[in-house]
């Protein structure tokens, strides 16, 4: 589907220059898009190898396990009816956490497998699996790495301005997200 959607907004570009008369031009910006692109993956490739480390660093020091073991009492009253999924949940929501949300995915994959297990209705979402998309949605960021890359790559004269705030607002985001789980549920007949 995504094939024909580019295809379509490339082919409409392309169309949108000839009718300009400007064919020459559509073919300049989709070589000068692509050095950006280049250029931009080059200069973000170092820094994200840099958190992945440090996050590495982290987990390999028990600082990942230790966060995971805190949130599991939290995490086993929010979501109480799969058991199961508390590990991975928490894995999931840990390596948001740190800012590896690609290192998230498969835990979040898992911990949605788990919770099916306990779900009387099959295919049908239930309370804790919305809950968990919920929290993995809003998720608590301590470091937004692919933000912090980002504005490195972009020059920015103060790369780590936005931790406390990206901080505060995602906390509020959990708990706004936390709230409208608990409110809906309760009205669900």
């Amino acid at each position: 589907m995504m094939n024909w959607l580019w295809g379509i907004l490339i082919a409409s570009g392309m169309a949108g220059y000839a009718i300009l008369g400007d064919p020459a031009g559509a073919v300049d910006a989709m070589m000068a898009g692509a050095e950006e692109a280049v250029t931009l993956s080059l200069s973000l490739a170092g820094t994200f190898m840099l958190w992945m480390g440090l996050m590495n660093v982290a987990r390999e020091a028990g600082l990942i396990d230790k966060l995971g073991r805190a949130m599991e009492p939290v995490l086993r009253r929010l979501m109480p009816d799969s058991p199961g999924a508390i590990a991975p949940v928490t894995l999931n929501l840990a390596a948001n956490f740190f800012g590896l949300g690609g290192a998230a995915t498969p835990f979040g994959l898992e911990a949605m497998k788990e919770m099916e297990k306990y779900n009387p209705h099959k295919g049908i979402a239930t309370n804790d699996m919305c809950m968990f998309i919920a929290l993995n949605s809003s998720a608590i960021e301590l470091l937004p790495t692919g933000v912090l890359a980002l504005r490195a790559a972009a020059g920015s004269q103060d790369v780590y301005s936005i931790v406390i705030p990206t901080f505060i607002a995602s906390v509020i985001s959990a708990a706004c997200a936390v709230f409208m789980c608990r409110l809906l549920a309760n009205l669900r007949p």
